[in-house]
């Protein structure tokens, strides 16, 4: 029994890559033609699409808390895997902010481009500046962007320190007015419609010390997850103090979040 729910297991997770991988080339196809069209469509086809990637791997999200819509906002989130983009830019129509060499992953590369990431090189002295100007342009647009402040991803259990150097682009101002930052949690609940363990937690978020592709195709084997975002209140470095204020406020608020999210998951 066990051996042929692991073949029908293996069947599935062929079937959604080959869906994916069929759908990466017409999205990209449909979102360069809307680029060059539509702006504001283009900005909000990616969530759609990422909806539908969700839906399609398996993946039911639970979103609690209110996120700001309608104005330039700065999303701070923990970060445990490659999914997180998926699952964030599912909820709400969001950019990134990675560094530049996720531009060259398989599938995660192309799907962060499609959704107007802006990638970070962190190798050149001047970048951050370039970076910067490219945040202010996007917040001024209306457009919201997504840090991930712990600078690496985590095992889905706890969260690292937030680094209060990424929280530079909460300086800048839109209309006068600094850029709201609201802090978000992510936390991998069941599978199966089971809690997850600590021990089974760690396997669906990626540390990278695995390849891409193999980490997919046990995400894809491993069958249906719950997932849930919370949206804390949005806050203002003003209203915090500081930059390490703001920093040291936001990671409490996740923590706490993430905390609460795998507590009460039954």
């Amino acid at each position: 029994m066990r051996l042929r729910l692991k073949r029908v297991m293996m069947i599935k997770a062929g079937y959604t890559l080959g869906k994916i991988g069929l759908s990466i080339l017409p999205v990209m196809a449909i979102q360069t033609v809307l680029r060059k069209t539509s702006p504001q469509l283009a900005q909000k086809f990616p969530h759609h699409f990422y909806k539908w990637l969700n839906r399609t791997m398996g993946a039911r999200v639970t979103v609690t808390g209110q996120p700001v819509t309608g104005e330039a906002c700065l999303l701070i989130s923990n970060h445990a895997s490659w999914q997180d983009i998926l699952l964030l830019g599912g909820a709400v129509p969001i950019s990134f902010v990675a560094k530049s060499d996720v531009a060259g992953w398989p599938i995660v590369g192309t799907l962060a481009k499609l959704g107007g990431t802006l990638f970070v090189d962190r190798t050149r002295r001047h970048a951050a500046g370039d970076t910067k100007n490219e945040m202010q342009t996007r917040l001024e647009a209306g457009g919201s962007l997504v840090l991930f402040p712990e600078g690496t991803t985590n095992d889905g259990n706890q969260i690292l320190p937030f680094k209060s150097s990424l929280f530079g682009a909460s300086q800048l101002e839109i209309a006068g007015q600094p850029v709201k930052v609201q802090p978000v949690s992510i936390a991998y609940q069941k599978v199966w419609g089971m809690p997850m363990c600590r021990e089974r937690r760690t396997l669906f978020a990626w540390p990278g010390d695995i390849g891409f592709g193999e980490h997919l195709w046990n995400n894809l084997k491993s069958g249906p997850l719950d997932v849930a975002i919370h949206f804390h209140p949005a806050t203002t470095i003003k209203q915090a103090g500081g930059r390490k204020q703001l920093a040291k406020t936001c990671e409490d608020q996740v923590r706490d979040g993430l905390a609460n999210l795998l507590a009460n998951c039954d």
